[in-house]
């Protein structure tokens, strides 16, 4: 870029300077995309493998804007490429002579891919569908000849991974466009904006619309960090050596989120219930925090200069904390509020340990031995799974039982194209619409694939020369792909092209096969769309957020029986990556919408306060509340799973037992603040469980205290 123009960019308004950019990153895609695909095409021909155009394809659907995601994209790509050639050994292996058996154990694996690649996310995803469509590619064509499978494979693994390792280079090494900075800055922003919400917050009551807000943009960081932390580890050395400082960094993240959202709800509860001594007590207490805050720390600013503060903090909270419990006479209030200065504490903690994983990701060298071992746990559903797999494999079983009955010569091809977007699509929420848009979009494609090759490649001779003929008529595909609204149609429209455009060496210019492989492919991905249509996938559906409504409230019976080793990191990730699967096919602002925040806020806050309640009852080995207690989560871990009103009125009932037990222990202190905080959560009529509550009655405010009976 001249000094004029970079000038010119830097002194544009700000919307100018981001369209400016963004247009620079669009045509820089554009440019490595194009790279990547005529090297890859010039080295497979130097080379005489058999088909280029396989080679070439790759490096098309591996065509990403940053070089993290092409990078994960082709290991995922490669894994998936091998394993669908053992499965295609194995399958000529075990019916080399009977076509049917073939077509029916190609089917179902093909099909297997498919519903895998529904519960994974990311690339992982990937490898399941082309497991099934390298399978394919390799096995179908050697049906009539199966001891040309051994060439078939090797010929189609040397291509794939030809197209890969070019695509890598290209997109690693021509200005590329770095995922670990995307990375950074999410980290960074998530920090901020945490940090600047608890800031926020600390002069009293939160509203819960406000508390539902920020649970979703909670809910999205922890998931988004995730997704690209398991993405930049192929782009960057040294995002690998962070990588299991990132998990820890986003758990502690998710851990401090959930307390910092109970402190608010028993503020919150506390103010309703007239309770107001004991919810300024607590407020005040949750001052010193709000000072230690109170410097900046947006992205870029060094977190360690915070973790003193915090120290300070939190040994200001414990002076105030001795002094105003002696001076409260109510012993209600004294409950109250030893409840809650044990819950400001957990948060205090919690927050200092995620500002030090801050901290130490900030610092210039890792230091210390290796961070705590922490996973982000993802919640799949087998049923959605088991739709994937019935449809994909009748797509098949139905295209090879016509390709058998009408000895289609094209057969073959129409098989491939349906292989690849059944499983491709199998895990989008309006896969049958998706289809059609990508079927508009390749039918162009072809069609642009058409007067490429008969009306501008047969004039020219030579690999520059055909390079100059393609690139005009590939390009407007290339800049769809890039993003926006025609995105889908700009994937089409560049696979069909590239598909059916075919380059070999030599080429050959046969419009019949052309004509006829063309109404092949259509009818692919036709059949691929009427399954869809048949057989609608279940994503977005009421059925699958039901369901996994269910498995969110089943958390709580994790919570509750699980062992406890690795248990809080488990219960925190499964929770966000559900309610992010969830929210993303709900209508913001609508009843289901508002429904599944005030369910996850429940399973949030009294998932973790049992999980504490179990630890402490470990810990302090209250062999005489044990069974109480053990009855009591059991109760709970029934009312989740299948919440009614005789349920919750059995549960509040046990609770309030246990409760009774436990006070007459001096030694059990530590276990009734968890039971305090699991009772204020059942009787929070402004919580998901207000449906199954008795109604109000005009009593005191003390009826519904926690320690009611």
């Amino acid at each position: 870029m001249s000094a004029v123009h970079a000038s010119a960019v830097a002194a544009a308004p700000s919307p100018v300077r981001a369209l400016l950019r963004e247009e620079g990153e669009v045509w820089l895609f554009v440019l490595r995309t194009l790279l990547a695909f005529f090297l890859t095409g010039w080295i497979a021909m130097r080379l005489s493998l058999p088909q280029p155009s396989t080679a070439m394809l790759t490096a098309i659907i591996v065509a990403n804007r940053q070089s993290g995601m092409v990078l994960a994209k082709s290991f995922y790509r490669a894994l998936g490429t091998l394993a669908g050639a053992l499965a295609a050994f194995a399958i000529v292996a075990a019916f080399p002579q009977q076509r049917e058996l073939f077509l029916l154990a190609l089917a179902l694996w093909i099909g297997l891919c498919a519903g895998g690649a529904t519960l994974y996310r990311n690339f992982t995803a990937y490898a399941f569908v082309l497991g099934g469509y390298t399978a394919a590619i390799i096995a179908i064509p050697v049906i009539n000849n199966p001891p040309a499978v051994f060439d078939s494979a090797t010929a189609r693994i040397s291509e794939v991974l030809l197209g890969l390792l070019v695509s890598g280079a290209v997109s690693d090494t021509v200005f590329p466009s770095r995922l670990r900075n995307v990375l950074r800055k999410t980290a960074r922003g998530q920090f901020a904006h945490f940090l600047d919400f608890v800031q926020a917050s600390t002069g009293g009551v939160l509203p819960r619309a406000a508390m539902e807000r920020a649970h979703l943009r909670f809910v999205r960081d922890a998931v988004a960090l995730e997704d690209l932390r398991s993405s930049v580890v192929f782009e960057d050395a040294e995002a690998r050596a962070r990588s299991a400082h990132l998990r820890l960094f986003n758990q502690r993240f998710m851990a401090a989120s959930t307390s910092f959202q109970s402190v608010h709800h028993l503020i919150n509860r506390l103010m309703r219930a007239g309770h107001d001594r004991a919810a300024q007590i607590l407020i005040d207490l949750y001052a010193p925090l709000a000072e230690a805050l109170a410097t900046p720390h947006e992205a870029g600013a060094p977190a360690a200069t915070l973790l003193p503060r915090l120290t300070q903090a939190r040994a200001a909270m414990d002076r105030r904390a001795a002094r105003c419990v002696d001076t409260l006479d109510d012993p209600q209030d004294r409950r109250d509020v030893a409840t809650g200065v044990s819950l400001l504490e957990r948060f205090a903690d919690e927050l200092h340990a995620y500002v030090s994983s801050a901290a130490d990701l900030q610092a210039p060298r890792l230091g210390g031995g290796a961070p705590e071992s922490v996973r982000f746990a993802r919640s799949n559903d087998l049923a959605g799974a088991a739709l994937a797999t019935l449809r994909t494999t009748l797509v098949m079983l139905a295209l090879g039982a016509f390709w058998i009955v009408s000895a289609w010569p094209l057969g073959a091809s129409a098989m491939l194209i349906a292989t690849i977007f059944a499983g491709l699509f199998a895990t989008m929420p309006d896969a049958g619409r998706a289809t059609g848009v990508v079927m508009v979009g390749y039918a162009i494609g072809m069609a642009a694939a058409f007067a490429c090759v008969f009306f501008v490649l047969t004039a020219m001779d030579g690999y520059v020369l055909m390079v100059a003929g393609i690139v005009p008529f590939l390009l407007p595909g290339l800049v769809l792909m890039a993003g926006g609204r025609y995105a889908s149609y700009g994937l089409g429209y560049t696979m069909g092209f590239v598909y059916i455009l075919a380059v070999r060496n030599p080429m050959a210019f046969d419009p019949v096969h052309f004509l006829n492989d063309a109404v092949a492919q259509l009818a692919g991905l036709s059949a691929a769309a009427i399954a869809f249509v048949f057989i609608p996938s279940t994503i977005g559906t009421g059925w699958l957020r039901r369901r996994q409504l269910a498995r969110l409230r089943a958390q709580v019976a994790l919570a509750a029986q699980a062992p406890l080793r690795g248990l809080r990191h488990r219960f925190e990730s499964v929770n966000r990556d559900l309610f992010g699967q969830i929210v993303a096919q709900t209508e913001p602002g609508s009843d289901a919408s508002r429904s599944l925040l005030a369910w996850a806020l429940s399973v949030h806050e009294t998932g973790r306060a049992v999980i504490e309640l179990r630890r402490a009852l470990d810990e302090n080995a209250h062999a005489a509340l044990r069974t109480g207690i053990d009855a009591a989560l059991a109760a709970l871990a029934r009312f989740y799973q299948h919440p009614d009103a005789d349920g919750y009125a059995r549960v509040r009932a046990q609770f309030a037992d246990v409760i009774g037990e436990a006070e007459a222990q001096p030694s059990a202190r530590a276990l009734l603040d968890h039971l305090y905080l699991i009772r204020l959560a059942l009787l929070d009529r402004e919580s998901a469980l207000a449906p199954y509550m008795p109604p109000e009655r005009a009593a005191p405010a003390s009826a519904e205290s926690p320690h009611a009976s």
